[in-house]
C-alpha cells in the first residue's frame, strides 16, 4: 500500500534527522559541509583563530564541536527586513 510506504519514508526520515542532531562531536567533511566550505585551508584558519571548538583525539584525528559551528554561524547572519 502507498501509504505505508509513504509512512515508513516518513519515520526513517525522522530517525536520521534526529540522530544528526544529537551528535556532539563531528568529523572535518560533515564540519565543512555544515559551514559550507570546500577548503581545508579555511576550517583550519577557524580552528587556529578559536572560532569553533575542535578536539584532537589522536594525531590525524580532529572532531568538531557541532553547537561550536552552528552559533558562529548564527553569530555571523544578517537579518532581513
Amino acid at each position: 500500500n502507498l501509504w505505508r510506504l509513504i509512512e515508513r519514508v516518513i519515520t526513517q526520515m525522522e530517525k536520521l534527522q534526529g540522530k544528526e542532531h544529537k551528535e556532539v562531536w563531528i568529523d572535518t567533511d560533515d564540519a565543512k559541509r555544515l559551514l559550507g566550505l570546500k577548503s581545508d585551508t579555511s576550517l583550519f584558519n577557524l580552528r587556529t583563530q578559536g572560532k569553533i571548538e575542535f578536539s584532537q583525539p589522536s594525531r590525524k584525528v580532529i572532531l568538531y564541536k557541532r553547537d561550536s559551528i552552528l552559533a558562529y554561524l548564527e553569530k555571523h547572519s544578517h537579518k532581513t527586513f
